[in-house]
């Protein structure tokens, strides 16, 4: 990773869009400050695309969708996209399971919770799993003590042994049946919804993160930036951005808007 400084200023004017993280991204400590809010609206009023990619719950996304100033939300790390369709005044909603199939997953999902409640004393299933539509979210350190780094793999052994694709955030192990992920789901809606191919002009987007879940993410866009704090989980990652800024959260999530608005 490189300094956010060394993005060369010509590549940063080629930049169309920003995908980010919420947790730890535009987030610091949990909270959403004015800084990182304000910077998103400056993006998009700057006229670039504006798209959190989160783990977070469907209940969430669609207040994200609705009073954010983003264009789409791709959330439950993948699990569906949600964008508020101005023109027609209606939050519009696309899933990648079929709604059958995602009740039939759930009641296995709750089965698979139990297991790792009792196998991994002190995680806990996420204050936000009531707003949920698709994945399990076990916290391990978002309203709970955090747990140390073998618990926290303990928690992904149990989920893939019961055939979940299993994914580590900053704070919680998400689970789910599928092979979709951030990523795959981040293309299929700039392909449907945009008419944009992300396979030709990926370095003609950002993507900013903080955790081992992002790992696609960085892997797949050249231009990837890291909040400072993408550090603080570097021992479970194995892919990295290829930028890094000074700072960590919010403020480091406004430094990208700062290093990118200027050159439009």
């Amino acid at each position: 990773m490189r300094p956010l400084g060394e993005f060369p200023v010509e590549a940063r004017g080629r930049i169309r869009g920003v995908f980010t993280d919420i947790d730890g991204t535009l987030t610091t400590n949990g909270r959403l400050f004015a800084k990182a809010f304000s910077a998103l609206e400056r993006l998009q009023h700057s006229g670039l695309l504006v798209i959190p990619v989160t783990g977070r719950p469907a209940g969430w996304c669609d207040h994200v969708a609705r009073m954010w100033p983003v264009d789409a939300v791709v959330g439950e790390n993948g699990a569906f996209w949600f964008r508020h369709d101005m023109k027609q005044g209606k939050l519009v909603k696309r899933y990648v399971v079929a709604p059958e199939e995602r009740l039939r997953r759930n009641k296995r999902l709750f089965e698979i919770a139990a297991r790792i409640l009792e196998a991994v004393p002190g995680c806990a299933i996420s204050a936000d799993q009531a707003y949920r539509e698709a994945d399990l979210a076990i916290d391990f350190r978002e309203d709970v003590p955090e747990l140390p780094r073998e618990q926290i793999e303990r928690i992904v052994e149990i989920m893939q042994d019961e055939g979940l694709t299993a994914k580590v955030s900053s704070i919680h192990v998400n689970g789910w049946f599928g092979d979709y992920d951030k990523l795959s789901t981040t293309r299929l809606m700039m392909r449907e919804d945009f008419g944009i191919d992300l396979d030709r002009e990926r370095e003609d987007y950002v993507f900013a993160g903080d955790s081992p879940n992002d790992q696609p993410m960085f892997a797949y866009f050249p231009n990837a930036v890291g909040v400072a704090n993408v550090l603080e989980m570097a021992d479970l990652m194995t892919d990295f951005p290829a930028w890094v800024t000074e700072s960590a959260g919010a403020v480091g999530f406004a430094e990208i808007a700062e290093a990118l608005i200027p050159t439009r």
